[in-house]
C-alpha cells in the first residue's frame, strides 16, 4: 500500500461515503464524488458534524419568513462498496442527530423553537453501470479512470421527531425518494462530474394542526471540479441548481416555488491508509423562496475490510 497505488485508492474511497447537508437536505446538498469506484467489500463508517445558520437546510419550503435558525448536526453513516452483477455499487445509511434552535415569523405572527432529537434517515442504493467494474484491491492497482456513468436512488421514511403542534420541525412526517443519474470524467489531475435528480415526496396528512401539505418534485443538477493532489489530498469546487417543489397545505397553493443556486468547496485530507478528513462548506447565492442558509462541516471517515 505505498506510492501511486495508495494515493489513487484513497482518492476514490474517501468520497465512498459522502454527507448531504446537514444530513437531511436533499436537492440542496453537494456532494462531490457521487460517482467513483472503490474495491468490492471495502467498508465505511463516517462520524461527522454540521453546522447551519440562517433559513431551515432541510425543509426551505416550509411558509416561515425573517428566519434566524441554527442548527448543529451529528451526523453517522456507513456505506459498503457492492458488486452489482459485475459492475460497482454502493450502499449507505445516514442518521443525522440535530439540535436545532431560533426565530422565525408564521403567518405575520413570531414563533420560537429549541428542539434536539433525530432527524429523518437516508438509505441509499448506487451503481456504477459504466466505466467502473466491480473489482477485487488486487485488480484495482492496475485500473484508471476514464469516464463513469452510474444512477442512485435515496430514500429517507418518516422517522425523525415529529410534532404537529409545531410548524418547525427536525423531521418531515413524510417519505422522500430521489433518484439520480450522474457522470464522472478524469483528465490528468482533474475530474469533472455532473449530476441530475428529482426529488419525489409523499403527503404530510398532519401538518401544524392536521392540515394535508403536499410538495411538487424537486429538480436538481450538481457539476463539480475536482484536482487530485499527487499526496492523495482532493477539494472541489461545486455547485447546484435546484427547482420545483411548490407546496399545497389543504388544496391551497403557495407562493413557494424554488429557482434556487448554492455553491460550496470540499478538501479531503488522508491520514493514514485507513482514516480520512473531510471539510466542507457551502453557501445560497440566489434564491427565490428558501435556501438562505450558510453551511460548515467536518468528517472522519474510518475503511476498512476488501483487502485493505
Amino acid at each position: 500500500m505505498r506510492g501511486s497505488f495508495k494515493v489513487r485508492l484513497l482518492a476514490p474511497a474517501l468520497a465512498a461515503c459522502t454527507l448531504a447537508a446537514a444530513g437531511g437536505a436533499f436537492a440542496q446538498s453537494i456532494e462531490p464524488r457521487a460517482y467513483s469506484n472503490a474495491p468490492v467489500g471495502v467498508n465505511f463508517l463516517v462520524a461527522g458534524y454540521a453546522y447551519t445558520s440562517g433559513g431551515l437546510s432541510f425543509d426551505p419550503a416550509l411558509p416561515i419568513t425573517d428566519d434566524q435558525l441554527r442548527t448543529s448536526s451529528e451526523v453517522l453513516a456507513y456505506a459498503r462498496t457492492l458488486d452489482l452483477w459485475g459492475s460497482s455499487g454502493k450502499f449507505d445509511v445516514i442518521v443525522p442527530y440535530t439540535e436545532l434552535d431560533g426565530s422565525a415569523e408564521y403567518a405575520g405572527q413570531p414563533v420560537t423553537r429549541t428542539i434536539h432529537g433525530l432527524g429523518d434517515p437516508a438509505f441509499r442504493l448506487s451503481m456504477n453501470f459504466y466505466g467502473a467494474p466491480a473489482m477485487s484491491l488486487r485488480e484495482f492497482a492496475g485500473w484508471r479512470q476514464d469516464l463513469i456513468v452510474g444512477a442512485s436512488v435515496q430514500v429517507s421514511p418518516p422517522l425523525g421527531q415529529y410534532d404537529p403542534s409545531r410548524i418547525v420541525n427536525l423531521g418531515m412526517n413524510r417519505w422522500a425518494v430521489k433518484p439520480e443519474l450522474g457522470a464522472s470524467k478524469t483528465e490528468g489531475p482533474w475530474t469533472l462530474e455532473a449530476k441530475l435528480a428529482a426529488t419525489f415526496f409523499t403527503d404530510n396528512s398532519d401538518f401544524y394542526g392536521g392540515q394535508r401539505r403536499s410538495q411538487d418534485p424537486i429538480y436538481s443538477a450538481s457539476a463539480h471540479a475536482i484536482y487530485n493532489f499527487a499526496s492523495g489530498i482532493w477539494a472541489s469546487c461545486d455547485a447546484t441548481y435546484f427547482a420545483g417543489g411548490r407546496t399545497t397545505i389543504d388544496g391551497a397553493k403557495a407562493n413557494d416555488l424554488q429557482q434556487n443556486w448554492r455553491a460550496g468547496a470540499t478538501l479531503a485530507i488522508p491520514i493514514d491508509r485507513t482514516n480520512s478528513i473531510k471539510l466542507y462548506a457551502s453557501r445560497g447565492l440566489s434564491a427565490r423562496t428558501g435556501n438562505s442558509f450558510d453551511l460548515l462541516g467536518i468528517a472522519w471517515q474510518l475503511r476498512w475490510g476488501g483487502g485493505l
